[in-house]
């Protein structure tokens, strides 16, 4: 590899955090300011399941659409600014999205190098790796990492698309590139890790989904992320000017904690120690990232295995007034004494949304939802369906459905799996048709878990108020699939010595119920004055199982943040609200 001089740092954008997010984002980046490379993360656990069934209909597909869509409008632009792009739009088929973008640019009369990355696809290896599953799984992808990338890049590539890589190594690769990184620069790398994990989902590093967004001044149309990556992998966080939303310290923070585990955040080709970040306002709009260490990976990659399991139904009954819990016991008992056939998985969840007194009918309402699951849609189908609807006129008073159940649909599970590194042929195929076998990392580490951290002083003691934790802690949650994580950060020192001592693993299950009899694990990261819990099966077999009302778990962060415990009175206002001294400490 060539390496870049030293001080020019490599100006890497990002347009998608998702396959349906912004479709003009591609052209507001490019607009926007100057870049040398645009990325796009394309995939999720559910994107794959949805691009498997794609590819069951018409094995030509398998891959992003949208990403077509978005440059037929704007490969153009991307060719006269001299920006290179790089996504992992490809899903399934990198392959065919690859010969897309060619007929395309041919369309186009413009002179595209188009290069793609596969080998990820294990699914007709998937026993022989032992990966098989019950159900058997429709797709069954390795989480590949950047150097495949890096070598279309070095051989001219001016656009890149690749099938299941990790989401950072899309941002990993052009500056591995860019820089001439060898395979055991394990600092640079993780450096480059964290700030692709930044930016990687789009606009929640600018303010999207920001717990403390009340502060934003403009959050309307929140702009996309940009890393500033410099030679040893230090970067810095930006946006174009003019763009909404804003680049904080908090922003930041809570992107870092997204989707996370602990203190090592394992890769394929890196582990990156989240436990070493620091970050540092460097300006308006502007978080420096550094002081990043990596370790070697482990001698494994993960395993996206997406299976359809069976059909899923529900019934949601509508429960108004007086005696909900009466109302909803009966019609419990009456639908589930006239099934012929019980489901192999029926929950009732009663949702307690009512208000005394209240103004509104809807306020006044309460929701029963009924979900059942099997692998014969007809036990899910018209059998349960009709029952729903049949007491319609025999159950309990002021008696409806938020919407007549109709037939089951198709439902899918998530597994994780790990096969060792050497039996996934990760393979750069180049602007020019070549191949080039990429080799795994040496040398590798068993991942392990970090031990506790020293822990600062517990605040002394003095007067307390009972106060949501959202006054002064934000969070950011997520879907690792079947798991969630929940992390919580504060903003000042003091915060900080109050919140590690007081939010421990009993504290959260009191405050989250739901995850009372599971297993909490907690993480202390005290650079980014954080702690992160990974609650395991919350989310049962994954968001397509739609085990739960939040399957994602995008909300547990803001629902823990909503609950009260007793808070000193020196990190509140006199009136409980928010210390306004806080908002100087980004």
């Amino acid at each position: 590899m060539n390496a870049q001089p030293a001080g020019r740092a490599v100006r890497i954008g990002n347009c998608s955090g998702f396959y349906g997010d912004r479709l003009r984002a591609m052209r507001e980046m490019l607009e926007g300011g100057e870049l040398d490379y645009l990325t796009g993360d394309y995939l999720a656990e559910l994107t794959m399941l949805i691009l498997g069934r794609d590819r069951m209909k018409d094995p030509e597909l398998g891959y992003a659409k949208t990403f077509l869509r978005q440059l037929e409008d704007c490969l153009g632009l991307a060719v006269d600014k001299g920006v290179k792009i790089v996504a992992n739009a490809g899903g399934l088929n990198p392959a065919g999205l690859a010969t897309a973008v060619r007929d395309l640019a041919g369309r186009l009369g413009l002179d595209v190098a188009v290069a793609h990355v596969e080998g990820d696809d294990l699914i007709a290896r998937a026993a022989e790796l032992g990966l098989a599953a019950d159900p058997p799984p429709l797709t069954a992808n390795a989480y590949l990492g950047a150097w495949g990338i890096a070598e279309c890049l070095n051989a001219g590539a001016d656009l890149v698309v690749t099938g299941r890589v990790t989401d950072a190594s899309v941002i990993v690769g052009p500056a591995a590139a860019h820089f001439g990184w060898a395979r055991d620069d394990f600092d640079a790398l993780a450096g480059a890790v964290a700030a692709g994990h930044v930016i990687e989902c789009g606009a929640q590093a600018t303010g999207g989904n920001y717990a403390f967004f009340t502060e934003i001044a403009d959050l309307d149309r929140p702009g996309f992320p940009i890393a500033e990556i410099e030679a040893d992998g230090s970067s810095t966080i930006t946006k174009h000017p003019g763009t909404g939303g804003a680049v904080t310290v908090g922003t930041v923070t809570a992107q870092l904690l997204y989707e996370v585990t602990g203190g090592r955040y394992a890769g394929p080709d890196v582990t990156t120690r989240l436990d070493t970040v620091r970050l540092t306002q460097d300006g308006p709009d502007r978080v420096r990232i550094s002081g990043v260490r990596g370790e070697a990976p482990p001698p494994t990659l993960k395993v996206s295995l997406n299976a359809l399991a069976g059909f899923r139904n529900e019934a949601v009954f509508v429960l108004t007034g007086l005696d909900i819990e009466a109302k909803a016991a009966l019609v419990r008992r009456q639908v589930e004494a006239d099934l012929t056939t019980r489901p192999a998985e029926l929950e009732w969840t009663l949702a307690r949304t009512d208000h005394p007194d209240a103004d509104t009918e809807e306020a006044a309402s309460a929701l029963l939802r009924c979900t059942v699951r099997d692998r014969d849609p007809k036990v899910v189908g018209r059998a349960f369906s009709s029952v729903a609807v049949e007491y319609a006129l025999a159950s309990y008073p002021g008696f409806s459905l938020t919407a007549p159940p109709g037939n089951g649909q198709p439902y899918a599970v998530f597994t994780p799996g790990y096969v060792d590194a050497a039996e996934v042929p990760h393979t750069a195929v180049l602007p020019d048709g070549g191949r080039i076998p990429i080799a795994c990392v040496t040398p590798t580490r068993a991942l392990e878990p970090v031990g506790e951290p020293e822990l600062p002083d517990p605040l002394p003691p003095g007067p307390v108020r009972h106060a949501p934790l959202g006054l002064v802690a934000g969070a950011r949650s997520g879907d690792k699939g079947g798991d969630a994580n929940v992390g919580v950060w504060v903003r000042t020192d003091d915060q900080w010595r109050w919140l590690v001592h007081t939010l421990t693993v009993d504290t959260l299950k009191t405050l989250l119920p739901e995850a009372k009899n599971l297993t909490v694990t907690r993480h202390v990261l005290p650079n980014l004055r954080a702690v992160n819990f990974v609650v395991e099966g919350i989310l049962g077999r994954g968001v397509a199982s739609q085990a739960r009302f939040d399957p994602q778990a995008k909300g547990l962060g803001e629902w823990l943040r909503s609950r009260y415990l007793y808070i000193p009175e020196t990190l509140l206002d006199g009136d409980g609200t928010e210390n306004p001294e806080r908002k100087n400490t980004e």
